[in-house]
């Protein structure tokens, strides 16, 4: 039995196109913007009413244009791994509403360093899948920023990409 290699097999169905969407080409767009959100009290929109939910909101513009929500899922003492006394490492869902009304959902994982640390935060998000036109959704934007206990407040800027169909 000869083979025939799987990229000749792949040139061949696609000449025929009987291979599935789900080889079908993603237009990646690079991004660059800002973000900036508050803190949402437990039980109100997206939070649970656990006690100790940590969740934000706010908005986005530049590359990626909409509101956001964030909901974190849990966090970890970075000083447990030899890591700064008062940091976080954490992870969470993150949903984007673009202005045209699609969502785009997101995984995040990050570290945080809150009082009586400096503020400061970084976070990647992976994009999962969305609604409407971003329903398949996929890439990771990287946010750098600032916590304000204090003010209850986010900001800072993200860069990455976002790809869909």
């Amino acid at each position: 039995m000869k083979r025939i290699p799987i990229i000749a097999t792949t040139a061949i169905l696609l000449s025929f196109g009987a291979v599935p969407a789900v080889f079908a080409a993603q237009t990646c767009k690079p991004l660059n913007g800002h973000f900036e959100a508050s803190l949402v009290a437990p039980g109100q929109g997206h939070c649970p009413a656990d006690p100790s939910a940590f969740c934000t909101a706010g908005r986005v513009w530049g590359g990626i244009q909409g509101d956001y929500e964030f909901v974190m899922s849990g966090a970890t003492p970075s000083a447990m791994i030899g890591g700064t006394a008062t940091a976080l490492f954490y992870a969470g869902q993150s949903n984007i509403t673009l202005k045209n009304g699609d969502h785009v959902f997101g995984t995040d994982a990050g570290s945080l360093d809150p009082p009586p640390g400096q503020g400061g935060f970084a976070s990647l998000i992976t994009f999962t899948g969305g609604s409407g036109s971003m329903s398949s959704a996929s890439g990771q934007i990287r946010l750098n920023g600032q916590f304000d206990a204090i003010q209850g407040t986010t900001s800072g800027d993200y860069s990455g990409s976002l790809c869909g169909n």
